[in-house]
């Protein structure tokens, strides 16, 4: 360990749910290193649990969508302001920016220019588009801590400091999910054709792909006899926006669920879902699926046009296998007509399932550190600390 004793004072900055229960399991395994520790910034319900002094809620940070941050700007702007003087009052040993690059990046510059150590945990995803954001973020912190294998890389090729620690949703996930449990746990007979569908967890992507999904659904019913839906949502707005979708589409033999997706994942024989954390979910639930996924033509075109793609791959699936494992269907591609036939693949070929089984066993393993995500995180963090008694970091 870096230090024998003291009390050392972290800072975080949690901007959303996700990067809240990121923060929960971060304090956990710093307090087991560090049982004196403080923690103090922004979080949410989780990290409070966790024994951490909120400044603020998550919910303060939490804008989606170009509109709503252009109206929220002037108040996250102060926000920043405002937790920079702060901190820089306070100088925490180390301060923690959890994901939310838009808001953390400049707030450790700021503080990293002051002499705080800084940590950003979460990378941006540079392996997908605009690596050269890596020099900028290697300017904001000290080192940061990614989820996925092939992102350190990245990062050596520009200078910086990386380090892999692991991915937390591969701990929650058994290397092997039990299937009948999942289908008993939902009222699901045992034998029964299950596709689960995930049309988003925003209300736009809903609004976007809902309908396409759910006629894509329908087809595929009609082709695989007593088959059973289940549509995992978020929220009661969401619920809300799928059951009207549902009701508009006449689709029958359907549950719509509050929460749950993993599980109905699990419980699936194939999975229909938005690009995004959800195909990652499926991975590690070993479920075939199909990725669909529309972007307003405009913003496409110009992400295309000026060169900000670097990857003709989307799903994290593909990403990290290197290869195409499972069918994306993107823009004019994501049809109700497409993703019904790539959804009905996965049903008529068993040994495909089997093969791409095997291939999500050996991705799932690459994505665990050793200790759990969060116990490799406090590892890279510890040597930040400074010395206390005289010792040299670790």
């Amino acid at each position: 360990m870096a230090m024998s004793g003291g009390m050392p004072l972290f800072a975080l900055v949690a901007g959303e749910d996700s990067g809240d229960q990121l923060g929960a399991d971060l304090i956990e395994a710093l307090r087991a290193r560090f049982p004196q520790a403080r923690f103090v910034g922004v979080g949410g319900p989780r990290m409070r649990a966790a024994g951490f002094d909120a400044w603020h809620d998550t919910g303060a940070l939490s804008v989606m969508g170009l509109v709503e941050v252009l109206r929220h700007l002037p108040r996250l702007l102060r926000l920043r302001a405002s937790l920079a003087k702060r901190l820089l009052e306070l100088k925490p040993d180390v301060f923690i920016g959890i994901d939310a690059p838009d808001f953390n990046l400049g707030l450790e510059r700021k503080l990293k220019q002051a002499g705080i150590r800084t940590v950003h945990y979460v990378s941006p995803s540079v392996w997908a588009w605009r690596e050269h954001r890596v020099e900028k973020i290697a300017q904001a912190a000290d080192v940061v801590l990614c989820l996925f294998p092939m992102e350190p890389a990245i990062y050596a090729r520009h200078g910086a400091n990386a380090r892999f620690v692991g991915h937390p949703l591969a701990d929650r996930f058994p290397l092997v999910p039990d299937r009948e449990a999942a289908r008993r746990e939902l009222g699901l007979g045992p034998d029964a054709p299950v596709l689960a569908v995930l049309p988003g967890s925003r209300l736009s992507e809903i609004h976007r792909l809902g309908a396409i999904f759910l006629d894509a659904a329908r087809r595929v019913a009609t082709e695989i006899p007593n088959l059973h839906i289940v549509i995992p949502t978020a929220n009661a707005a969401s619920r809300e926006q799928v059951e009207r979708l549902v009701r508009a589409s006449g689709l029958a033999g359907c549950t719509i669920l509050d929460g749950q997706a993993h599980r109905a994942m699990i419980a699936s024989d194939g999975v229909l879902l938005a690009s995004g954390t959800a195909a990652l979910e499926a991975m590690l639930a070993k479920r075939p699926m199909v990725v669909g996924y529309r972007i307003a033509p405009f913003t496409h075109a110009i992400v295309k046009g000026l060169g900000m793609l670097k990857t003709d791959v989307y799903s994290l699936p593909n990403v990290l296998a290197g290869k195409r494992v499972v069918p994306e269907l993107m823009q004019r591609d994501c049809t109700p007509a497409k993703l019904a036939d790539a959804v009905l693949g996965w049903f008529r070929d068993a040994g495909r399932r089997d093969a791409l089984t095997h291939e999500f066993e050996r991705m799932h393993l690459a994505l665990h550190a050793g200790g759990g995500a969060a116990m490799a995180a406090a590892r890279a963090i510890e040597p930040l600390l400074p010395p206390r008694d005289g010792t040299v970091p670790a």
